[in-house]
């Protein structure tokens, strides 16, 4: 069983709103877990985190307000709610098992789902 693995992406029209789900097949320490994305073309980027013990969010600014990540108790699984979509959304989005909220690193990577949007 893979530790990281994410699901939920597809092909949308702008404007649209995508749900991707990850499961983390064993334990993670860090205080965060978190989402993160790559452009074709582009450097993977930070796109949301949450605290492990105290639910606390975090989010890059091209995110905020249309993009919300919540969790399970048990930390298991992972969801990022994408409303409004827009093209420059599109990328492969990658689950991190640990994420550093403030150094906007990660580490655990699951292989990724893609999101493509189209205006």
């Amino acid at each position: 069983q893979a530790q990281v693995q994410e699901s939920g992406g597809g092909s949308v029209q702008a404007g649209d709103s995508l749900r991707l789900s990850c499961e983390l097949g064993r334990t993670f320490y860090s205080y965060a877990m978190g989402w993160f994305r790559q452009a074709p073309g582009k450097e993977r980027e930070f796109v949301a985190g949450i605290g492990r013990r105290d639910g606390k969010t975090y989010y890059s600014d091209s995110v905020k307000g249309r993009f919300t990540i919540s969790k399970d108790n048990a930390n298991i699984v992972m969801w990022l709610q994408m409303n409004d979509l827009k093209p420059e959304d599109t990328a492969i989005y990658y689950c991190a098992g640990e994420a550093n909220v403030h150094t906007k690193e990660g580490d655990f990577w699951g292989r990724g789902t893609q999101v493509t949007v189209s205006s």
